[in-house]
């Protein structure tokens, strides 16, 4: 039995290996053959100091662990693990295009701890690199220049599966381990992958003023997409069944990848945006907490319940002669009910068993 899963499995993932110059990866790049995704570039950052070890590193004949790449079916590359290594060289060069403006900004370099001389190195001198004055930057000399362009990097190639699960769990593995992403970030770039208009309009839903009204999120929790991940639940919740087979993290990237595999966006922003536009009008920030109490915390119980069970019966609902009023009447039983208690209550309940009762339970409540 072993055997035939592992042979069904590999049959999902075709791959080949290259060992190839950072020079030729470059050109790649320059001729528009290897593409990086502005979204993806914007999520994987490095601060100076890695940017600095990185180039270190390469000049010190230290081997680089391999990038890996999809390749499409116009046979172009699509980086997708070593995100951090070729955005930072092409920066370094003065390449790599900001995602926001298009323009290229070369990065300089700060001391290392074996090259303690390459602070203020810069590839050549730019009056566009930031907080370094032109007479102060330190050009690398052409000999080292040569020896970057000459360093070798292994290049595994990911013949882009046509299963959009499998592609999924592929870039999940491939960058779990070694970077700073969280759930949401990865799922954004398989979003992304899948269906760039799709995710847009999911940063249209997650930057809609009601929402963020209705859904408290902290500075430093936005940063890492934590709206998105609300919009995400709130999808998945709406358009996808929950059997219980999967952890509640699988279930919401199982459910995203189909919602954009079929792409619909138009009922799903009307949906979205009538349900939270409903719950700011009548309760503003405390429309998701307990009794409608601002000493309350925002919990995802409520936001199962409520605002999934608005949403799922919001043709029903908007056909009554006062919406409004109905959901009101609504929010306030649901807080006296006694059902509620055992999705509040149960010290360490898990994600998974929450949703199997405050879904169903929002879906019947709020059904006229």
């Amino acid at each position: 039995m072993l055997d035939d899963e592992i042979t069904k499995s590999q049959r999902l993932v075709r791959t080949d290996a290259y060992q190839m110059s950072i020079g030729e990866v470059v050109n790649m790049y320059k001729d528009d053959e290897l593409q990086i995704d502005p979204e993806f570039q914007r999520l994987f950052r490095w601060e100076s100091v890695q940017k600095s070890r990185l180039i270190e590193s390469i000049l010190l004949g230290i081997p680089l662990p391999p990038i890996f790449v999809f390749e499409a079916e116009n046979t172009k590359w699509e980086l997708i693990d070593g995100l951090q290594r070729i955005s930072t060289i092409l920066e370094f060069m003065g390449l790599l295009k900001d995602p926001a403006t298009g323009v290229a900004i070369p990065s300089s370099l700060q001391a290392t701890k074996y090259l303690p001389s390459l602070n203020n190195v810069v590839w050549e001198k730019n009056d566009l690199i930031e907080d370094l004055p032109l007479d102060q930057q330190i050009p690398l000399d052409k000999a080292y220049q040569l020896a970057i362009r000459r360093a070798r990097i292994g290049v595994e190639i990911l013949k882009r599966p046509s299963d959009n699960n499998t592609k999924f769990d592929l870039f999940q593995r491939l960058n779990a381990a070694g970077t700073p992403a969280n759930a949401q970030e990865l799922r954004n770039c398989v979003i992304i992958m899948i269906n760039g208009d799709y995710h847009r309009t999911l940063k249209d839903l997650a930057n809609f003023v009601d929402f963020r009204t209705v859904v408290p999120v902290s500075e430093e929790q936005a940063d890492r997409q934590k709206y998105l991940e609300y919009v995400c639940r709130f999808l998945t919740h709406t358009y996808v069944n929950y059997d219980g087979k999967l952890d509640v993290e699988e279930y919401i990237d199982e459910g995203m990848i189909e919602l954009a595999q079929i792409g619909e966006t138009a009922d799903a922003s009307h949906r979205f945006k009538t349900t939270f536009t409903y719950l700011s009008e009548l309760y503003g920030p405390n429309a998701l907490r307990r009794d409608m109490d601002k000493s309350q915390k925002f919990g995802l119980a409520a936001f199962e319940s409520i605002a999934v069970g608005i949403a799922r019966n919001l043709e029903a609902i908007q056909k009554l002669p006062n919406p409004k009023e109905f959901i009101e009447d609504r929010i306030s039983g649901f807080w006296k009910s006694p059902e509620i208690e055992k999705f509040f209550v149960v010290a360490g309940q898990r994600g998974t068993t929450r949703i199997q009762r405050t879904v169903p339970f929002g879906s019947n409540w709020f059904k006229p």
